[in-house]
């Protein structure tokens, strides 16, 4: 009867071994990322060239602390990315290093990674049958650069207009020599022939419209005035229509751009060539082989 409590008291303390060493792992402190034996070993296998054992050490990393590893995120990500081929992954993983580290020096350059890996993807997309296969990622460059340009040239064609209107209007505007109104100068009606009355002033003797008549046989002819000539605005010229004088039979691998680029070393316009065959052209990648194109000067 005296050993009970002995045997109590051990019982009580191997109970407190068990339930230490059941207690689950995430309540131990983490010692750093970089000092994880795990992570250094996927470090190593890196270096010699071993990607998916690698991969694996840095996923198990991710794993055992609960996601929030960045470095293993971002290298993770570089793996996916350059060995394995898998755009989507490398760029869940770089914005889970950009979520953990938002202010990381790196963070600039992940960006570019997770931008690189969107036009990775973008090219495994089935696109539209363009003959020179251009992806998608691309055309909508090119899209946005030929926007902005037409945006421009519709500015400064609106400011020419604008100053051509300001021009005409003073040069239309009509010259007067008025007579002279009372209090002001005198005005000669002696001129119209030389047996006329003299000049009179017409400031306090004659009211203004009035003439005064020298004889019932001849009256003086008061001058007319000068008007300076009307100029009426020019009338817009219809834009003429290029001039045809080309013709391109469409070849494989033919496309608006390459022919821009062929018949005038300017890809950017691949629009005129669009605009002058609407009529066998349904849209603007259109370009069915043997067709005929016109191509304006």
């Amino acid at each position: 009867m005296r050993r009970r409590p002995y045997y109590l008291f051990i019982l009580v303390l191997c109970s407190g071994f068990i339930l230490q060493s059941c207690a689950p792992r995430t309540a131990l402190p983490y010692a750093a990322e970089v000092d994880d034996p795990e992570y250094r070993h996927g470090k190593e296998l890196q270096r010699l060239g071993r990607n998916p054992e690698a991969l694996a050490s840095f996923l198990k990393v991710i794993e055992e602390r609960g996601g929030a590893a960045a470095e293993s995120h971002l290298d993770a990500g570089i793996l996916y990315q350059e060995h394995i081929k898998d755009p989507i992954a490398a760029i869940y993983h770089y914005r889970k290093f950009r979520e953990l580290r938002p202010n990381a020096k790196q963070s600039d350059l992940v960006l570019q990674r997770i931008d690189s890996a969107t036009r990775e993807f973008a090219r495994t997309l089935p696109a539209q049958p363009l003959d020179n296969q251009v992806d998608r990622t691309d055309m909508m460059d090119a899209i946005d650069r030929l926007q902005r340009e037409n945006l421009q040239l519709k500015e400064q064609l609106v400011a020419a207009r604008a100053a051509t209107l300001d021009s005409t209007r003073q040069t239309a505007t009509p010259m007067f020599n008025e007579p002279t109104v009372p209090g002001g100068n005198e005005l000669d009606f002696g001129a119209a022939g030389t047996d006329g009355p003299p000049s009179r002033a017409l400031g306090s003797q004659v009211p203004v419209g009035v003439v005064a008549i020298a004889t019932p046989a001849q009256q003086p002819t008061p001058p007319a005035f000068v008007v300076g000539p009307v100029i009426n605005p020019p009338a817009a010229m219809p834009t003429p229509s290029p001039a045809i004088s080309r013709r391109h039979t469409v070849a494989k691998g033919d496309t608006l751009y390459n022919l821009a680029q062929r018949y005038y070393n300017n890809r950017s316009r691949w629009r005129d060539i669009y605009s002058a065959n609407r009529d066998v052209m349904r849209s603007e990648t259109d370009l069915r082989i043997g067709a005929e194109l016109k191509i304006p000067q």
